[in-house]
C-alpha cells in the first residue's frame, strides 16, 4: 500500500488516524499507520506530557499533531479572547436554556471544587493565535512529522516554520474552494473531508468531493476522509484518486479509546442514520451522535448556538456534569450523552484493539485489490 503519502510520512500504510487519545495514536503508529493527536483542547503542559509519552511508546516512529486554526471566530479581530471576556459574552438566555435541560433530565450538579476548576478553565478550545501558538511551540520542540489544520487554512507563519523543521503541513477541506485556498497557502497534503465524517464537516459527500479536489489541486496529494473505516472504503478512496485516507470515528470504539462508556455503548448500537450535523457543542456545524442533547437544541423555541469559541465555553460545565452522571441510575444524563462521530458509526459494532483495526483494513484492502486485478485480467 505504498503511495506518495506513505513515502512522505515514512510509514508502511497511508492510513492517518485522528484521535484525541494518545493511546490510540501510539497503537496505530506502532501498527504501521500514522497516528495524529488532536490537541485543540490541550494545555501546553498536557501536550508536552502526551508527546513525550507517544515518542517513548513508538520508539521514534512518525506521528502528527492536529489543531483548529479557523480564520473566523468570535474575537478574531482582537486575536482571541481571554477567559474573563468569554465569561462576560455568555448570554443569560443560553445559560438558562442549558440549566433547564439539566434540571429536566435530573443531571446532578458538580461538587464545589470541580465547579471552581471548570469555571477557571472556561473556553478551553484553543482556536486563536494566543491559544494555539504555545501548542505549536511545544509540538515543534518534539519530533512530530506532520501538523494539520482541521479548520481553516494554515497561516503563512506556520507553513514557513514547518518547512524549516521538515514537517509536513496538511489541511482539511470540505469544498473545492477550501482545497484551492489551502493549496495556494503551500500545504503539502490536502484532506478532502466529506459530510459523512465526524466533527466539523461540510455538506458534500466523500464520493463527490474527493475526485473534485484531486483534480483541482494536482499534483498535491490528497487524502480521503469521511465514511472510511474498512479496507473496501480505502480501496474506494484510491479509486477516486486519493493517495491515502484520514480516519477518526473508527478509533472511538477501540480498546484504547478514552470514549465515555455510555457514549461508546451508544456508538456500538447506532446505525449510520443516527448522526446529525449540529452547532450545539462548538458553535460550528459538526457531525455527532444524535441524542436528547442535539434534539433539545433543534427545538423551535431553542436559542441559537453561540459562535466559536463561546458555545464550547457555554456548554463545557454542562458536558462534564452529563458525562460524570451518564452511568448513574436515576439520571437522565445517559439520554443527553453524545460525542462527535461520523456516519461510519453504523459499522462500528465491536470493540477491537486499534492495531487489529489497522490490520483488518489492510487485509481487506489487499483482498479487494486482488479481486480488481482478477477482473482486469479476465
Amino acid at each position: 500500500m505504498q503511495t506518495r503519502v506513505s513515502e512522505m510520512l515514512g510509514v508502511e500504510f497511508p492510513i492517518l488516524a485522528f484521535s484525541h487519545c494518545r493511546d490510540v495514536v501510539a497503537a496505530v503508529t506502532n501498527a504501521g499507520a500514522f497516528g495524529v493527536l488532536g490537541a485543540v483542547a490541550h494545555t501546553p503542559e498536557q501536550l508536552e506530557i502526551d508527546l513525550k509519552w507517544i515518542e517513548e511508546e513508538t520508539h521514534g516512529k512518525p506521528y502528527g499533531v492536529d489543531l483548529l486554526l479557523p480564520p473566523k471566530y468570535v474575537g478574531a479581530d482582537e486575536g482571541g479572547l481571554d477567559r474573563d471576556t468569554i465569561k462576560q459574552l455568555l448570554p443569560a438566555e443560553q445559560q438558562q436554556f442549558i440549566d433547564e435541560i439539566l434540571e429536566r433530565y435530573k443531571v446532578p450538579e458538580l461538587d464545589a471544587e470541580l465547579t471552581s476548576m471548570m469555571r477557571s478553565g472556561i473556553g478551553g478550545m484553543r482556536v486563536s493565535p494566543k491559544g494555539y501558538e504555545p501548542l505549536l511551540d511545544v509540538a515543534f520542540a518534539h519530533r512530530m512529522r506532520l501538523v494539520a489544520s482541521a479548520l481553516g487554512p494554515p497561516p503563512p507563519g506556520l507553513v514557513e516554520r514547518a518547512k524549516e523543521h521538515d514537517v509536513v503541513v496538511a489541511a482539511l477541506a470540505g469544498t473545492r474552494v477550501h482545497a484551492e485556498r489551502h493549496n495556494a497557502a503551500g500545504v503539502d497534503l490536502i484532506v478532502a473531508q466529506g459530510t459523512e465524517a465526524g466533527g466539523h464537516t461540510g455538506e458534500i459527500s466523500t464520493m463527490v468531493l474527493v475526485p473534485e479536489i484531486v483534480n483541482a489541486v494536482k499534483p498535491t496529494p490528497v487524502l480521503a476522509a469521511g465514511g472510511i473505516g474498512s479496507g473496501r472504503q480505502i480501496a474506494a478512496a484510491f479509486a477516486l484518486g486519493a493517495e491515502g485516507v484520514w480516519c477518526g470515528s473508527v478509533w472511538l470504539t477501540t480498546q484504547e479509546a478514552e470514549t465515555h462508556p455510555a457514549v461508546k455503548e451508544k456508538f456500538l448500537a447506532a446505525t449510520s442514520k443516527d448522526t446529525v450535523r449540529s452547532r450545539s457543542l462548538t458553535g460550528k456545524p459538526a457531525r455527532m451522535l444524535r441524542s436528547a442533547w442535539t434534539d433539545e437544541w433543534e427545538r423551535e423555541d431553542a436559542p441559537s448556538p453561540l459562535g466559536m469559541p463561546l458555545q464550547s465555553a457555554l456548554v463545557a460545565e454542562a458536558q462534564v456534569r452529563i458525562n460524570r452522571s451518564a452511568t448513574k441510575p436515576g439520571s437522565g444524563a445517559q439520554q443527553l450523552a453524545n460525542y462527535f462521530v461520523g456516519q461510519v458509526v453504523g459499522q462500528m459494532d465491536k470493540v477491537k484493539p486499534a492495531r487489529q483495526v489497522v490490520l483488518d483494513m489492510v487485509t481487506e484492502y489487499a483482498d479487494v485489490a486482488e479481486e480488481f486485478a482478477k477482473q482486469l485480467g479476465s
